[in-house]
């Protein structure tokens, strides 16, 4: 699975660490999401899109066979 969360971040200038304490997780589990590497849950997936002023499906790009 791929995200935008890293460009989105950027655009709202939010460090992983800034972005990790507004959604209630540590600044690794941010790194992993960002990096393809965890699959976020529902829950989690919804605090970051709200925090990026986001949709979950335009934060979350899903590809044949994730």
């Amino acid at each position: 699975m791929k995200t935008k969360i890293k460009e989105l971040r950027a655009r709202y200038n939010l460090t992983q660490e800034d972005l990790a304490k507004k959604v209630g997780v540590r600044r690794e589990t941010i790194v992993f999401l960002e990096k393809g590497k965890y699959n976020p849950s529902l829950k989690l997936a919804h605090r970051i899109a709200k925090v990026l002023k986001s949709t979950i499906d335009e934060l979350f790009i899903f590809e044949k066979g994730d």
